[in-house]
């Protein structure tokens, strides 16, 4: 290959990886959206709100699938080592991270249209709480993606645990709701799915910020105690 040619394919491998790059991106502030207006149409109780954010699921989809293809194509066509290699290999896991927040979005939505047909069981507090937690979470860790932040990732993973407290609590003021009173099982089982839904938000958050971890210091954290994880 002479050295024309050897200039045009770098420059294309590193469009490339500035498209993937991009694409993440976009995809994630497109389910941060989601999340957000997911529990905005919770809270007001807005059935075309719900069904709108159902329908551009679709695009989450595609952009997953365009992720996807990105990577392999550059896996497969510029045979990557190092850095850029863990950069790709990230690439891959959070767009299947970002593509399962965007379904549990949607499953808030399916709650919701199930619940706006019987009267509210209780004002929500809890869950705008947990939700906005959630959505930082989302959105820190991709930002440490993008700076190769590891101290932000990892304030990220600890945040995991106020999500966790809150699903918890929800879980025990909802369990006290149906021993009270049978009648609210129903609605308040519907609200436990919501919380479900998020706390699983923020696990997948905590995904991606272990996969900057990775990234940064080629060094795998996820499955570790995490008082122990630093060395």
């Amino acid at each position: 290959m002479d050295h024309s040619q050897t200039q045009h394919t770098n420059r294309q491998y590193e469009e490339e990886l500035r498209g993937l790059h991009a694409g993440l991106l976009k995809m994630g502030g497109l389910v941060e959206r989601q999340i957000a207006e997911a529990v905005d149409s919770l809270v007001e109780r807005d059935v075309d709100k719900a069904r709108q954010i159902i329908a551009r699921d679709a695009e989450v989809n595609r952009m997953d699938i365009e992720n996807d293809e990105r990577c392999i194509r550059l896996l497969a066509l510029h045979q990557p080592a190092a850095r850029d290699l863990r950069f790709i290999t990230t690439g891959l896991k959070i767009t299947t991270d970002l593509e399962r927040i965007g379904d549990n979005a949607v499953n808030i939505c399916e709650r919701v249209l199930e619940l706006s047909q019987q009267p509210q069981l209780k004002p929500y507090i809890d869950i705008p709480r947990m939700a906005e937690i959630a959505q930082s979470m989302v959105n820190d860790s991709l930002d440490a993606f993008v700076k190769d932040d590891t101290e932000l990732a990892e304030k990220v993973i600890e945040r995991d645990d106020e999500v966790d407290a809150l699903n918890y609590q929800i879980y025990r003021e909802l369990l006290s709701y149906m021993a009270e009173d049978p009648g609210t099982i129903a609605r308040a089982t519907q609200i436990l799915f919501v919380s479900k839904y998020l706390e699983r938000i923020a696990d997948h958050a905590t995904n991606i910020a272990e996969m900057v971890v990775y990234m940064v210091k080629g060094r795998t954290i996820r499955h570790m105690d995490r008082k122990t994880e630093r060395p």
